[in-house]
């Protein structure tokens, strides 16, 4: 799956996003909207990771669905 199917489909895998980073708030997937930047972004601000590691989750995360 790529990234512009996840962000056609936000509402459907925010439950899944938010089981795996469940430190990010419902109104904070609702604001990335689906947004790959914006996603890597509150998850490194919340977590205080590296950019890195927070694309590195994402890519994890994205290749299960």
């Amino acid at each position: 799956m790529n990234w512009d199917q996840i962000e056609g489909k936000w509402k459907q895998f925010k439950g899944s996003a938010k089981q795996q980073w469940g430190k990010l708030t419902d109104d904070e997937l609702d604001s990335a909207a689906g947004h790959r930047d914006e996603l890597e972004g509150l998850i490194q601000e919340r977590y205080g990771i590296a950019k890195e590691e927070a694309r590195k989750q994402v890519d994890d995360w994205m290749s299960r669905h």
